[in-house]
């Protein structure tokens, strides 16, 4: 008998978690709430607790040659990429360059040009 089992996860823009998933190639159906459901299955689905989305998955149906946590870690690691490159650039900064550190970590340096706008008044005689 199989049973799902409900992780927490700090993922709260599903904007965010979708892009994260399509960087990955995991594919993911979005059904009619807003939870992703991850295999046709349903045994591994994002679902949308009302604060934060939460990891079901089914450990019995878990057939990846990777652990649960290092899918939810490379998961944290794009989502946390997503958010800082959107959200930057509501500020006018521009990702520049992206470095892998160990597994799990990323460095990445951004870039913002401050525009300097001459205007030149003229005279009408």
């Amino acid at each position: 008998m199989s049973h799902l089992t409900k992780m927490k996860t700090g993922f709260k823009n599903r904007l965010y978690l979708e892009r994260s998933l399509d960087k990955l190639k995991i594919p993911n159906f979005k059904s009619n709430s807003n939870d992703l459901i991850l295999s046709k299955s349903n045994d591994t689905s994002f679902n949308w607790n009302g604060q934060f989305f939460e990891l079901n998955v089914d450990y019995d149906y878990w057939n990846q040659p990777y652990s649960v946590n290092h899918f939810l870690s490379r998961i944290k690691t794009e989502y946390a990429t997503e958010s800082l490159i959107v959200e930057s650039n509501q500020y006018g900064f521009t990702p520049i360059q992206f470095e892998n550190n160990c597994p799990g970590h990323r460095t990445v340096t951004l870039q913002r040009w401050k525009e300097v706008v001459y205007l030149h008044n003229q005279r009408s005689y």
